[in-house]
């Protein structure tokens, strides 16, 4: 973050920009006595822009959303729900994003092609339009720009995960007060691969609908594609930003100072948000992140760090405390990046210290109680010195409990 940009972290998420409206309810599209949809609606109409998964095998609501993106004049409003993914659902499936966009669209008084909407939960299940329908019309008559309103909505996509996961922030830009909010639902099924998650952003940043996405594109880079719990990209992955325009700056159309200053904005919204996620890990106990130092290039930095956090070997050590430096190494020799393992340092960090593991091709004399020490709290820095050059980056993942294999042998039931 540049010296002269001031970022202020503000309460709320997706209704603290001007113009945005929220809602969650109880639809019981497969849970009971929980909010499992949820509502995102701007006054006026937004640019958009969106992100979503590299995997193959795509779900309905990734492939509606894609299309509303990149062909729509604009997008209004956006609907979630949890527990069924839509996802390996063929026809049928793509027929209740066009029902439920349908629904929207004619309660909200906006085209259908407007409505954005996602869905998280168990792969290969068909949504029950008639109960999808019913919880929009909830959603229509309950939204508002009330901070619990915009909580309700992050607390009702929720599925595994055990917080709900929220932050907004303030910044000047034009002379003129921008805000940015965001929400995101993540805990099982997240590997850095784009976008590994459901994310929404919603800014009042006038932003033309280009830089708009270019900005989003080049941040993911460094935020969701730098998390991983388990490995699998998800079917579902969707990161969707709108921005209404109504803080009144003068439109963000090309690269220039504005242009970096809604970027580093941005920046703290995603990375905030990433490292939820990461931390939320299905069954995890710590955040567990790498950095890596000293790299010679920034793409290799990043290939290194997640493959640190990606291992479950070290994922298992974190778990257990357990100053295994070994795994870390091998996970480093690994990915693929060249490097001379005698010119690697690695340490330890967290809240209790930092403790040097190994250096000059060998162990150092350090105190396994302190490592341990170390270790147990619950954000956990693995920090790795390759002395090859400047370059750096940062991936988060967690640690692997026995509730990993637990939450996800009894998934579907």
């Amino acid at each position: 973050m540049s010296a002269e940009t001031k970022i202020k972290q503000i309460e709320g998420g997706v209704t603290a920009a001007k113009g945005f409206q929220a809602a969650g309810v109880e639809a019981g599209v497969k849970y009971q006595n929980r909010k499992d949809m949820a509502l995102i609606y701007s006054t006026v109409p937004c640019k958009v822009a969106g992100t979503f998964t590299s995997n193959v095998v795509k779900a309905a609501p990734v492939l509606w959303d894609k299309k509303v993106v990149e062909q729509s004049e604009f997008a209004q409003a956006v609907v979630v729900n949890s527990g069924i993914a839509n996802a390996c659902t063929g026809k049928p499936g793509m027929a209740a994003c066009e029902e439920t966009a349908a629904c929207a669209g004619k309660l909200l008084q906006i085209p259908a092609d407007a409505v954005l909407v996602a869905s998280t939960g168990v792969i290969g299940m068909q949504l029950p339009t008639d109960r999808i329908c019913a919880g929009v019309e909830q959603l229509v008559a309950k939204k508002a720009d009330t901070l619990d309103a915009g909580l309700d909505a992050a607390k009702a996509i929720m599925t595994t995960d055990t917080v709900h996961k929220q932050i907004a922030v303030e910044v000047e830009i034009g002379g003129k007060t921008v805000t940015i909010g965001g929400m995101c639902k993540g805990s099982g099924m997240i590997h850095p691969n784009m976008c590994t998650m459901l994310g929404f952003v919603t800014t009042d940043a006038n932003i033309s609908k280009e830089m708009l996405q270019k900005a989003v594109s080049a941040d993911i880079v460094d935020t969701f594609n730098m998390i991983s719990v388990d490995g699998d990209t998800s079917t579902n992955d969707t990161l969707l930003v709108l921005a209404n325009g109504l803080a009144g700056n003068a439109e963000i159309a090309g690269e220039g100072a504005d242009y970096d200053i809604f970027c580093e904005a941005l920046h703290v919204i995603t990375s905030y948000l990433a490292k939820k996620m990461a931390g939320d890990g299905e069954g995890a106990t710590a955040l567990f992140e790498c950095r890596v130092v000293g790299a010679d290039t920034k793409e290799n930095a990043r290939v290194l760090a997640k493959a640190v956090i990606c291992s479950s070997l070290t994922k298992a050590a974190i778990f257990g405390h357990d100053a295994n430096f070994g795994r870390f190494l091998c996970a480093l020799g690994y990915s693929g990046v060249q490097f001379d393992p005698e010119q690697v340092d690695l340490y330890f960090m967290s809240e209790s210290g930092k403790l040097p593991i190994f250096s000059g091709g060998i162990a150092c004399d350090y105190s396994e109680e302190e490592a341990t020490k170390i270790l147990s709290d619950p954000e956990v820095t693995v920090l790795a010195d390759m002395h090859m050059g400047d370059a750096e980056a940062t991936a988060w993942g967690c640690d692997l409990s026995y509730d990993y294999v637990k939450i996800n042998a009894d998934y579907r039931s």
